[in-house]
């Protein structure tokens, strides 16, 4: 049988196709993926989802970009993630939409705006080269253009090391300025002796010469100086700086002051010398208490008594807070951070107390009973670390619930259990940490190794995931039926008599 579509259906495909095939926006597949970015000095990738609203927001303002930009050679390419789903997991994609900016094969993330003349400022600025001639009357002017500008002052710009110079610059084009001197006239204006790298900075001590011999310099090593230099002495944690002492590994030494207080700069004051001591080991920071008083209980820190000190060790996310019945004085910070050094501060952990009976089907986990029943070797156990303010938590909370009933019988053999994340702090005997909720994990008997679970929450693949994974047995035992009760003959011949009716 033959379908004739009306005219105005065939009209509006038609349109689509045609959109479709004039857009600037190149589609790429696991069939062209690698061989297009390879080839391209420069090129905008988007990894999308078709039914993602953020996507279709985008979408305009991409096609947009992507006309404007292809007058200057940049193209801009998408990613169907539902029809290449093999092509974008193996790109680590997570979420949508994801721009990357690869250059020659070589991917960064893109960090720049998502509208039109956004995209394309922001493209022809990486089109730019990442590592700017700098000649005698600019020199000053590009010392203090950006908050950390990295120069390299050589003979020529081929002479060593430009080349791991240039590969670090292309890397972090958006994190500092880069420049190259080989005008002897300024590099000795500026009392440099070529060949060498110099940082400035626009706080703390403002310029740092690369204290390593310039010629074996590498890029890994470049990038390492650069990121222990970006960080002050003592500057100012937020929502935007966050990121950069996370990256950093080292253990975060919190002040928190009210930013109104007029003492505020005498206490940052008073603590510096210490933050310039110990540098090489923690990063300080400074941070609003007022805004963020809740990650100040967060670190243990029980009462909104400003100024307040703790250190945060990231990796464990173990707490060491200064004793906020003392005043917090450049003398205790220096004793507490001296003893953490040392390796003789123990972290205080926030728990909730013990339940005092664990007679429901699921067993509760708190801080200070945590290695005591997820260790015990002689029982699986399945943890689920929640939040109560959690909607997917939330969810999960029946589900669970009947995972703990369908167990109830084997609990000691089998335990399902639940811990309040916010509420309760890991020991420091437990190797991994909780970035997001719920997080489920389970432990064999006769191990203390966790495995992630990563499945559907439905009660079907959580029991499927015990039944893989456990070691004890897990056969119900059956429960028999209580027989009545048996009536005594006696008993039961006068309840006949008095209930028998004569004829």
């Amino acid at each position: 049988m033959r379908i004739t579509l009306p005219l105005s259906v065939l009209l509006s495909l038609a349109s689509f196709v045609f959109a479709d095939g004039d857009s600037d926006v190149l589609n790429l597949g696991a069939a062209n993926f690698e061989s297009t970015v390879s080839s391209e000095p420069l090129i905008l990738v988007e990894f999308f989802a078709p039914w993602c609203g953020h996507c279709k927001a985008l979408a305009p303002h991409y096609e947009e970009a992507a006309t404007t930009l292809k007058e200057k050679n940049i193209k801009l390419a998408k990613v169907d993630c539902v029809e290449e789903a093999d092509l974008c997991s193996s790109k680590g994609i997570q979420g949508y939409p994801t721009l990357k900016v690869y250059r020659k094969g070589e991917a960064v993330d893109y960090s720049g705006p998502r509208k039109a003349d956004g995209i394309v400022s922001y493209m022809v600025k990486q089109s730019l080269p990442a590592v700017s001639e700098v000649t005698a009357d600019k020199h000053d002017d590009f010392t203090k253009a950006d908050k950390i500008v990295a120069v390299a002052y050589l003979p020529s710009s081929t002479a060593v090391p430009a080349a791991e110079f240039s590969a670090a610059a292309e890397a972090h084009r958006d994190d500092y300025l880069f420049g190259v001197v080989t005008d002897q006239d300024a590099a000795a204006a500026a009392g440099v002796v070529p060949p060498a790298i110099v940082v400035y900075r626009s706080f703390d001590e403002h310029r740092s010469e690369y204290p390593y011999p310039v010629n074996g310099a590498t890029k890994k090593e470049l990038e390492e100086w650069l990121a222990d230099l970006s960080i002050p002495v003592l500057g100012e944690v937020n929502g935007e700086t966050y990121s950069i002492y996370a990256q950093s590994g080292k253990p975060l030494a919190y002040i928190f002051v009210d930013p109104t207080d007029e003492k505020k700069d005498e206490h940052l004051d008073a603590v510096r010398p210490v933050a310039t001591k110990y540098k090489s080991k923690l990063n300080f920071v400074w941070i609003d208490a007022v805004k963020y008083g809740d990650h100040a209980k967060a670190l243990n820190v029980a009462e909104a008594k400003w100024p307040a000190f703790v250190i945060q060790e990231l990796e464990k996310q173990l707490k060491y807070p200064y004793d906020q019945t003392k005043e917090v004085t450049a003398e205790g910070v220096q004793d507490l951070v001296e003893k953490y050094v040392a390796g003789t501060l123990q972290p205080q952990l926030k728990s909730q107390p013990i339940p005092e009976s664990q007679d429901g089907p699921v067993t509760v986990l708190v801080g200070k009973n945590f290695e005591e029943i997820a260790f015990d070797e002689s029982k699986d156990v399945f943890v689920e670390f929640y939040a109560t303010w959690c909607g997917h938590c939330k969810r999960l909370a029946p589900i669970w619930d009947q995972l703990g009933e369908k167990y109830a019988a084997i609990k000691d053999k089998l335990v399902i259990a639940k811990f309040d994340a916010p509420e309760n702090d890991l020991p420091p005997t437990i190797p991994f940490r909780i970035a997001g909720f719920p997080t489920l994990k389970f432990k064999p008997a006769g191990s203390k190794e966790f495995i992630d679970y990563e499945g559907d929450r439905t009660l079907e693949s959580l029991v499927s995931f015990v039944e893989e994974h456990a070691k004890n047995s897990l056969e119900i035992p059956e429960v028999k039926a209580e027989e009545p009760a048996q009536t005594p003959l006696s008993e039961e011949k006068k309840e006949t008599a008095d209930t028998h009716d004569e004829l």
